[in-house]
């Protein structure tokens, strides 16, 4: 993982998408983007919207997620939401909005290290499309959760091993053994 040219992306922390499956993950993502933040590099955030005659409503006629409370940020992310570097607003699975896909280019970044809910869906996708974009990407599996429950997580997580590798697939304490091995490193001049 390349720390220096890396962007933390959490990924749709909603109050529509926790529950008593997923509301672990809001800890350990609010945990991570605090040491993120603190060693000085970029977080985006994500949020899902959902609007009338979606995909999601045709195919699933799953009518959630259109509006605020259930589209806000959680309350214990909101202020890291307001310093985030961006937050990307989307109606489908992927970061990978035209918008974002710019953001990332004009960054620079090489690494997205992707958090949030859901594994199996929106975290999943964006993992996969970052892959096939050229991005090394990472999932943070336990600042990751699926709404849907545990097994459905771990079916996304392995899915993940199969689509971007099973390395790329780390823990929160590897990450911030990342954050601390750049934030220790002599700067070169």
């Amino acid at each position: 993982m390349d720390i220096g040219s890396a962007a933390l992306v959490v990924i749709d922390m909603q109050n529509g998408f926790v529950n008593h499956h997923s509301r672990h993950a809001v800890l350990a993502v609010s945990d991570l983007v605090a040491q993120w933040s603190a060693a000085g590099r970029p977080v985006i955030f994500t949020r899902y919207f959902n609007y009338p005659d979606s995909p999601y409503e045709r195919f699933f006629q799953w009518r959630r997620l259109q509006e605020a409370p259930e589209t806000d940020i959680v309350p214990e992310l909101v202020e890291a939401a307001a310093h985030a570097h961006a937050v990307v607003d989307k109606t489908g699975y992927t970061l990978l909005t035209p918008e974002a896909a710019d953001l990332i280019r004009q960054a620079g970044w090489t690494d997205l290290v992707f958090c949030g809910i859901a594994t199996e869906s929106c975290v999943l996708k964006s993992a996969a499309d970052a892959f096939e974009h050229g991005y090394a990407p990472w999932i943070v599996t336990d600042a990751s959760a699926s709404d849907a429950g545990p097994e459905v997580h771990d079916a996304g997580l392995l899915v993940a091993r199969r689509l971007i590798g099973t390395g790329q697939l780390v823990t929160s304490d590897h990450v911030i053994g990342q954050l601390t091995a750049y934030a220790g490193a002599p700067v070169l001049e």
